[in-house]
């Protein structure tokens, strides 16, 4: 579903043209890391790589991939860690582990966008 999230992510959230269009084309990679109590969630694609460091339960400060700084929290429930972001608009993305996939499920209000990645 590229479409969907890169309506969600670029056009809802703001990111621009020229922007949107070369994310249409990337295979986002994300890594997922635990050290302790401390977790390491990082999305690298073409345009823009991103890193939170994080415990769960503990509210903290990020830049959202629109350049935005948000409040954020993320908690986990069974094999899923649910991370919620507030700021000019709350979002809420659903990262839920099945197996060899990861499903991913963020949204804004009642625009939701749903994207699959396949572990390596």
């Amino acid at each position: 579903h590229v479409l969907n999230y890169i309506y969600f992510y670029h056009i809802l959230l703001g990111v621009n043209f020229v922007l949107r269009n070369l994310a249409k084309t990337s295979t986002p990679v994300v890594e997922i890391t635990k050290d302790g109590d401390t977790f390491s969630l990082k999305t690298i694609t073409a345009i823009k790589n991103s890193e939170i460091k994080f415990e769960l339960g503990k509210e903290f400060e990020e830049a959202r991939m629109d350049g935005k700084n948000v409040k954020t929290v993320v908690v986990a429930d069974g094999n899923k860690l649910i991370q919620t972001q507030h700021g000019d608009k709350e979002v809420k993305i659903v990262r839920e582990f099945n197996g060899a996939e990861l499903k991913v499920t963020a949204s804004v209000g009642n625009v939701v966008s749903v994207r699959i990645y396949a572990k390596q």
